[in-house]
């Protein structure tokens, strides 16, 4: 079924307010909620999600354990619209915060959308390099271990890594 352009923008404009509302909550059941019951969620570094409460699983321990959780928003830098596919294609940004120093550090990836009509999303797929990510995160946890900032959690991670920071 196509759908105008004005409906594929306001849908979009609806997954972005809903993402914004869930980063400023700390709960990501809401971004899953964007989804069919059916959707199909393909995710580069995590995997290939079918379902609506598989999406729910992994979203939710993903952007509540760092580097997801220190990610403070999810803007889209860009985005097209392919009104006889109902496809929205954007470059989303993955800002972290700041790590104490005043240094910005963020990553981006191209998500691809398949509507579904009503505010629903029957599709998703995040394109990106993981170490670019890596990188960008592991930047930020020297900047905030330079700054006194390093959380536990990130500390953690870092030296899930192999690396190894200051005690």
């Amino acid at each position: 079924m196509p759908w105008s352009h004005a409906e594929l923008d306001d849908a979009f404009a609806h997954y972005q307010r809903t993402v914004g509302r869930c980063v400023e909550l700390g709960d990501w059941n809401g971004f899953a909620d964007l989804f069919t019951e059916d959707a199909t969620y393909i995710e580069h570094a995590f995997g290939h999600f079918d379902g609506r409460e598989a999406i729910r699983t992994w979203v939710t321990r993903t952007m509540s354990a760092f580097p997801g959780s220190r990610m403070t928003e999810f803007p889209a830098n860009w985005y097209v619209i392919d009104e006889d596919r109902g496809w929205v294609i954007c470059e989303i940004d993955n800002p972290m915060e700041d790590p104490g120093d005043g240094s910005r550090h963020a990553a981006a990836n191209i998500t691809i959308l398949h509507y579904a009509g009503d505010n629903l999303w029957s599709r998703e797929e995040d394109a990106y390099n993981p170490m670019n990510f890596l990188a960008t995160a592991k930047k930020w946890c020297r900047a905030a271990e330079a700054a006194g900032n390093l959380p536990e959690d990130a500390r953690e991670w870092l030296s899930r890594t192999g690396d190894r920071p200051a005690a």
